[in-house]
């Protein structure tokens, strides 16, 4: 071909030829040069052929073989690990292997190292990687040279082991779980939930080791990822107790629900027919009682002005959106059988947690009850004190319109408020402790604080021992009176949560159950739900959602 024929076909190829090098090569640079020479071997090609009957054929027939000679160069090292020093562990190559399994190869020994343990993978790292003595090597871990050869030894024997090996493959590794809630019983330290299960990584690491120990290798294997990434994450949950270490393999420290449609089934019909039992009779004996037009039952709730001349009081819908889940949760505790206290199953955590946490894994839509919505953004029961004492009492739900409770800091919010209720018995409250009380919606002001001011305590508050008594009294006895019958509808829920729990989790979960049908959110919920669907509940208004379900006690 002429010179001028050859240079307007390979005008036509730079930009495929670039393309195909910026492909197979690390970087832009490395991709120019063998651009470069394949075009170079191209032109010089052309120009001492007749003819061509296949151009297209030709010139990707030089580019492969271009990329051979380019790929046998830089084989002899990866990324600066020295292959002549674990040539056993890559075939060599022969002019019927396809150019691309050498650059595979060296891909499955980079992974291969990354299995390897800690100590090894930091000594072939150093060794190879960064070409430094075996005596530097051994002086910065504090150990022998005689253990860093031997470690090379037996790096050299696992990397070929896994070289070797067909690595399983698990749905996790394409299709990873998520949790579709979790929470916790006990108290809060500085890190929220949100700081641990913070990445699809940190919960299907705890996942995978739900029901059986594994090693960080089997995690990773498990997951599709490096042991690199597995390592530091298990790390982390083992030092804040999410995770068990015991002789190198990891299993999880927390419950984790992975409810089936026919658990749901079971679940929703055993809170439905109780909460039908319970919440019905509950409001129709605070109603036919007159307990509500106790003077010691207070609630200045309104969605008007406060006024001196007219001192609000809330209507009892709103007041008995909080005494009725505060009775159901605290009446009747003489009942349940409480064998195993709070502190055999809570875990202390080193950022002053000290809680009982549990996961949730919807196995898919199927079979998830409309409840099952509500209660993602249920919260609560939560309250400080003992049962004596003066306490603060609350739940958030989709019903209330507060702050986000990771921006609270509900024990101190608790505790403050309390403090801040006693004193105004006493005298007015700084122009802040006002402010602060506005803002969570418990206390609603009106007027010039240093002149005509007036204030009212938008949340429900038990003024005396003796009402809070009478009010657990009312739930204790229909709770007795139905005694049998929750017992039956609990039996099989029991049975069903106990079934394939590891044994290290079992007294957790007993623990957990015994207060079914008390302070247990989900019974709590459909209480609600059932008063609300036959009309004996109505929804608050906007203004009383700041202030709903948060009462004070014994005050």
């Amino acid at each position: 071909m002429n010179r001028q024929e050859v240079e307007k076909t390979i005008a036509e190829y730079l930009k495929p030829i670039f393309g195909f090098a910026l492909k197979r090569c690390k970087n832009v640079h490395d991709a120019e040069d063998l651009s470069q020479e394949i075009v170079t071997r191209a032109f010089r090609a052309l120009l001492i052929k007749e003819d061509v009957a296949d151009m297209r054929k030709f010139i990707w027939t030089v580019a492969h073989n271009v990329l051979s000679n380019y790929y046998r160069d830089t084989a002899k090292s990866v990324a600066n690990v020295p292959i002549d020093e674990v040539a056993e562990l890559i075939a060599d190559p022969s002019a019927e292997i396809v150019v691309d399994d050498r650059s595979n190869a060296i891909h499955r020994l980079r992974t291969e190292i990354a299995y390897l343990s800690k100590q090894q993978r930091r000594i072939v790292i150093a060794y190879y990687f960064e070409n430094r003595r075996q005596a530097d090597i051994a002086a910065e871990l504090g150990v022998s040279i005689g253990t860093v050869k031997w470690h090379l030894f037996e790096a050299k024997k696992e990397l070929k082991r896994g070289m070797d090996k067909m690595r399983e493959t698990s749905e996790l590794k394409f299709n990873p779980i998520r949790f579709e809630s979790y929470g916790l019983s006990g108290s809060l330290g500085t890190k929220s939930l949100d700081e641990f299960f913070r990445s699809a990584l940190s919960q299907n690491v705890c996942y995978c080791v739900r029901n059986q120990a594994k090693t960080i290798n089997e995690i990773a294997e498990e997951l599709g990822v490096s042991p690199v990434y597995v390592e530091s994450e298990a790390a982390f949950l083992e030092e804040y107790g999410f995770l068990l270490a015991e002789k190198k393999k990891y299993i999880v420290n927390f419950i984790i629900d992975e409810p089936s449609p026919e658990l749901f089934a079971v679940q929703n019909e055993m809170y439905r027919c109780a909460a039908e039992l319970f919440a019905n009779e509950l409001y129709d004996e605070l109603l036919s009682t007159g307990i509500l037009d106790d003077p010691d039952i207070l609630c200045g709730q309104t969605d008007e002005p406060v006024s001196a001349a007219n001192p609000p009081k809330a209507d009892r819908n709103f007041v008995l959106w909080s005494l009725i889940p505060y009775i159901a949760a605290r009446c009747g505790r003489g009942l349940a059988k409480q064998r195993i206290s709070f502190e055999e199953v809570a875990t202390y955590r080193p950022d002053g947690g000290h809680n009982i946490c549990h996961a949730s894994v919807a196995s898919g839509k199927t079979g998830l009850p409309e409840e099952w919505e509500h209660m993602k953004n249920w919260i609560g029961p939560m309250w400080n004190g003992q049962d004596d004492d003066p306490h603060m009492w609350q739940i958030d739900s989709e019903y209330s319109d507060r702050m986000s409770f990771q921006e609270r800091n509900i024990p101190e919010e608790q505790r403050r408020t309390i403090v801040l209720f006693k004193e105004e018995k006493e005298h007015l409250l700084s122009k802040q402790d006002y402010a602060w009380l506005a803002e969570l919606g418990y206390i609603k002001t009106n007027g010039d604080y240093d002149g005509q001011f007036q204030s009212a305590w938008q949340i429900v508050i038990l003024n005396s021992k003796e009402i809070r008594d009478k009010l657990l009294a009312i739930g204790t006895r229909i709770k007795e009176r139905h005694r049998a019958e929750l017992e039956t509808l609990k039996a099989p829920f029991v049975q069903a949560m106990l079934a394939g729990i590891p044994p290290h989790l079992r007294k957790a979960r007993e623990h957990e159950l015994q207060y079914v049908f008390h302070s247990d959110g989900w019974f709590l919920l459909y209480c609600v739900i059932v008063l609300l669907k036959n009309g004996k509940l109505q929804t608050p208004t906007e203004g009383q959602r700041k202030s709903l379900m948060t009462l004070l006690a014994d005050i």
